[in-house]
């Protein structure tokens, strides 16, 4: 399984030829695609997203939460706050996620590689 954020799923399904979009729209062809929970929020939060696109995310299976989440999620971005790093809420959640599941993560966002620190494995 691989784990796609928003922008990489977003830049392979626009057929972008750059290394993360090849990757997420390999992994979505193949059926090794996963979706952490936020990213489906973000996608159906955009106002611009289209139907198609939105289609495409309800047939790519979604990674389910496991108990203490929130509170894992939580620890997690206090861990890399106290580090003095970037760590957004969103891609909190990404990474926890990620990390609950031992997945991998298509991502071409680098703030990301603060959560590696934690467990998360990036493509």
């Amino acid at each position: 399984m691989l784990a796609l954020d928003t922008n990489s799923l977003r830049r392979a399904l626009a057929r972008i030829q750059e290394p993360d979009a090849l990757l997420a729209f390999a992994a979505l062809r193949s059926g090794e695609a996963v979706l952490p929970p936020v990213v489906v929020a973000e996608c159906f939060s955009d106002p611009s997203s289209r139907p198609e696109f939105l289609a495409r995310i309800m047939m790519t299976p979604m990674l389910p939460r496991h108990d203490d989440y929130w509170q894992r999620a939580g620890e997690l971005r206090a861990f890399i706050l106290r580090q003095g790093l970037k760590a957004l809420l969103p891609d909190t959640l990404i990474a926890q996620s990620c990390i609950d599941h031992d997945v991998t993560l298509i991502t071409y966002d680098r703030d990301f590689r603060h959560f590696q620190r934690a467990g998360l494995k990036l493509a």
